[in-house]
């Protein structure tokens, strides 16, 4: 018989980094789950994604235990990782960030793929351009 499912949890940690604080505790702690049991577990699973930002769906059951998946980093982080920064523009539209080609946008498409709402790497890249755009990030061809 499968587990009944309480409630699921969406949360953005950074890889290998997950600690019972906020916003783990935070999202955790109202249900009951044993949060160092999770953090171990996903610091386990992520150590070699140490410190890219992963977000995570944590499926708690009405027995009190849980399952996650862990998702690709957000097209932002990967983004900012093309590019070799920290964060964005400031100022979106008026000052820019920096800038990527059309093919490392087409590669994060790609490696986004699953978690993205197509199956052509062309309207994926499109969706990534426009990810960029409100970063204040070109797309140069």
């Amino acid at each position: 018989m499968a587990k009944k499912i309480k409630t699921l949890v969406k949360v953005n940690i950074k890889g290998a980094e997950a600690t019972p604080a906020p916003p783990v505790g935070t999202a955790l702690g109202p249900h009951g789950i044993p949060i160092m049991e999770f953090v171990k577990a996903f610091n386990d699973k992520t150590a070699d994604q140490k410190g890219t930002v992963i977000p995570v769906v944590i499926t708690i059951y009405e027995d009190r235990t849980f399952s996650f998946i862990i998702k690709k980093p957000p097209v932002a982080e990967m983004i900012k990782k093309a590019m070799n920064r920290d964060k964005g523009s400031n100022n979106p539209g008026k000052e820019s960030a920096g800038s990527i080609t059309q093919a490392q946008a087409e590669e994060i498409a790609t490696a986004k793929m699953d978690d993205l709402n197509t199956t052509d790497v062309k309207q994926a890249a499109k969706i990534v351009a426009g990810t960029a755009r409100s970063m204040g990030v070109e797309v140069t061809d």
